[in-house]
């Protein structure tokens, strides 16, 4: 079969694809890999290399996916198509390319789009939907993956990944598409620098261009979420703060809104503008140190206190600090969310605005400090599913039922959202607020490095780690999915000798207590993944990614401090591994 679709596509791609996939013609291994599955679409859309093939990111398989997701909308009626669709695109390869492709497919299909002049992060894409009353949006990008990766995100009308039940209809409609052959509506230009700068320019009958309007509305919203005006007021000035978009799409957003602000910010020249091949990086993912390291030689340099980087598509961000030695030193995205969690609950409960229905949610694989922070101001704490569609489906929930009012979401992912604005992470925001709660703790007198120090102190020494083992080869899903079958039907009931107190397996909905054998039935919808409690907030995960062939380990310990805390969890976390 695989030898057929590779002779398809042969017969039917351009002169110019069609010498790559020529180039490949005696390597039966390569043309197994690319034309055997085609590319997975799920929750979170699709993601993969870009190249020629029905497993990899190109303009048939984008195409495809659009006339699917097309024909999802037709079905819902007329008056749901005429709500239209939010095209945006991050700074990658292809990414206008294929945000174009999208747009056509749509347009050809009677479905009118809003597409972006020039690229736009996450949170911009999540908010368009529902300021512009969307059916849904797409967002083309591949996150902080390496620079031969693109992908396809899509947003549903609440602003937020479009769900489950939502997906598995796209899906069955995109398994009766072909990849060729499918209507794209003509255009006025094809070229992106003829719509930079545009606003409501009609790129044909059914796609509209957009722009700064937009834009302004955005930070309009998100200046609402500033708690400390006068601090920043103060020191805003005196703050140095280095910033890198690390070639992405935060730059013009995040360095507008803390011009704004009047918070002084120095920007990373080599990292500054667009670049599809992230020159600077190995990857441009802020929870890589190699992300941040120009940010932070240029902070040294200049004398400046934190270092801010945000990831291509700004969704993600990663933050450095000054320790008490002076140097920097690399925070996690737990110690960033639980950073950000307590500095708006306590200046909430400051300005006795904390509402008494408060509550906050992060995922099962992010830290129990955030419980702890939390209950300290008297807020619920929820946990939901890994995938941040899964928070902004509590906050569509306390909309509709008013039974409690969001205050902040984040995983350890390095994503954060404060505000309702976006169903989706929000480096814009979280880069925002960070740098107001710098300017606010040094109003203060305290320095952020003391400020953690002081929440582990009150709290316990939480220490998270995760490591994320790769399956290559068209049977890597099969092997995680016989590790993961492995630890469902065996109970481990120890690691490295420390004890298990209960795991919980979602797929089956349930928890098993290992002291008497009691099981119970859980809440949190199905899915693959086992978690392992050890007690006292210490616990294990595992589960397959999402959107890439590889099994993800995540584990936590708590210690009296904070060198026993990192040795336990070394050895738990080298001690599973080595299981798997």
């Amino acid at each position: 079969m695989y030898l057929q679709n590779y002779k398809e596509w042969l017969d039917s791609v351009s002169q110019e694809q069609r010498q790559e996939l020529s180039a490949i013609a005696s390597d039966d291994k390569e043309i197994k890999e690319r034309f055997t599955l085609p590319l997975a679409f799920g929750t979170a859309g699709m993601r993969g290399t870009i190249c020629m093939g029905i497993s990899n990111m190109n303009e048939y398989t984008v195409a495809r996916a659009t006339k699917g997701l097309s024909d999802y909308i037709n079905s819902l009626g007329k008056s749901q198509a005429e709500r239209g669709v939010i095209i945006s695109y991050d700074t990658r390869r292809m990414s206008f390319e294929f945000a174009l492709t999208a747009a056509r497919v749509l347009g050809a299909n009677g479905i009118r789009v809003w597409f972006f002049e020039d690229v736009r992060p996450v949170p911009m894409c999540s908010y368009a939907v529902r300021r512009l009353n969307c059916i849904a949006g797409i967002m083309i990008t591949a996150s902080h993956n390496p620079k031969e990766y693109n992908g396809y995100k899509v947003y549903g009308e609440d602003g937020a990944q479009m769900s489950p039940e939502a997906t598995a209809k796209v899906v069955e409609y995109i398994s009766k598409t072909p990849y060729f052959g499918l209507a794209q509506q003509d255009v006025v230009t094809l070229c992106r620098k003829d719509i930079q700068g545009k606003d409501g320019f009609a790129l044909s009958e059914r796609i509209t261009v957009i722009g700064k309007s937009l834009d302004e509305e955005y930070y309009g919203e998100i200046s609402k979420l500033s708690l400390s005006q006068e601090a920043v007021k103060k020191v805003g000035k005196d703050i140095k703060i280095v910033y890198s978009p690390i070639h992405g799409s935060g730059y013009v957003p995040v360095t507008t809104m803390l011009a704004r602000m009047g918070i002084s910010v120095s920007v990373v020249e080599e990292q500054k503008y667009p670049d599809t091949e992230f020159s600077t990086v190995a990857m441009p993912n802020p929870e890589q140190p190699d992300a941040l390291k120009m940010g932070i030689d240029l902070a040294d340099k200049l004398g400046s206190d934190i270092v801010i980087g945000t990831d291509p598509d700004c969704d993600r961000m990663g933050i450095a600090i000054r320790d008490d030695k002076g140097k920097f030193v690399l925070l996690n995205g737990n110690q960033i969310g639980a950073m950000l969690m307590d500095y708006i609950l306590a200046r909430h409960k400051e300005d006795n605005t904390l509402p008494k229905n408060s509550a906050v949610v992060k995922t099962i694989v992010t830290t129990r400090l955030a419980d702890k922070i939390a209950k300290s101001y008297g807020a619920a704490v929820f946990d939901v599913l890994t995938g941040f569609k899964f928070i902004g489906e509590k906050i569509k929930e306390w909309e509709q039922s008013g039974e409690h009012t969001f205050m902040f979401g984040y995983e350890e992912s390095y994503g954060y959202l404060s505000g309702t604005h976006a169903r989706d992470k929000d480096a814009v925001v979280a880069s925002m607020l960070f740098a107001e709660m710098a300017c606010y703790y040094a109003y203060k007198g305290v320095s952020l490095y003391d400020k953690l120090n002081g929440i582990f102190e009150k709290f316990g020494y939480f220490i998270e780690s995760s490591k994320s083992i790769a399956f290559k080869g068209l049977d890597g899903m099969e092997q995680m999915a016989g590790i993961m079958r492995k630890f469902k039907e065996n109970d481990l009931t120890n690691v490295a000798g420390v004890p298990m107190v209960s795991k919980l397996d979602l797929e089956a909905g349930m928890v098993k207590y290992f002291d008497d054998g009691r099981i119970e039935m859980t809440d949190l919808p199905s899915a693959n993944v086992i978690k392992y409690e050890f007690g006292d907030d210490e616990w294990l995960c595992i589960r397959p990614s999402g959107t890439e062939p590889k099994l993800k380990i995540y584990v936590s310990t708590k210690a009296e401090s904070r060198q026993k805390s990192e040795e336990r969890n070394k050895m738990l976390q080298s001690a599973i591994v080595d299981m798997i």
